[in-house]
């Protein structure tokens, strides 16, 4: 009996306080990563939108804008124009400060019609977790871009 009682002493109340617990470490977990999230999202978006602000004043050239099959083998006209951030063209920043990825699935449809890429929210560390392992800070990348002006390529 004494082993019964001991393990059916709070067992079963622990066993629910536990899961309670974790259910709520899980949630706060959850909304802290949603905060940090969300903070690095609104300091990239102001990165880019100073971005264009700048590249506007300096002149810049914008151009018109085309994206990339994700294979590579085709690219498509897009409504947009803009400065390529990278030298694969697969970001790039419109005169509004809005950040796109340039890279769609391959279609016919597309290449009759065109592409209509959508902004996106912009990284703070271009390329993390990337397959090649090389990543960049965006305010690097945008810095570099401007200094590079026109002559980028």
């Amino acid at each position: 009996m004494g082993a019964r009682t001991l393990a059916g002493v709070g067992g079963e109340n622990d066993g629910a306080g536990w899961r309670e617990r974790q259910a709520h470490a899980v949630r706060a977990h959850a909304a802290a990563d949603a905060r940090q999230r969300a903070a690095e999202e609104a300091e990239a978006a102001a990165l880019v939108r100073r971005f264009a602000a700048e590249a506007t004043r300096r002149g810049l050239r914008t151009e018109r804008l085309r994206a990339a099959a994700y294979d590579g083998r085709s690219r498509y006209r897009t409504h947009l124009t803009g400065w390529y951030l990278d030298r694969a063209r697969s970001r790039a920043v419109d005169p509004e400060g809005r950040f796109y990825l340039l890279t769609v699935p391959a279609s016919l449809r597309l290449r009759l019609f065109g592409a209509r890429p959508e902004p996106s929210a912009p990284p703070l560390v271009v390329g993390r977790g990337g397959r090649d392992g090389e990543s960049l800070p965006l305010a690097t990348l945008l810095s570099l871009r401007l200094e590079a002006g026109d002559d980028w390529r």
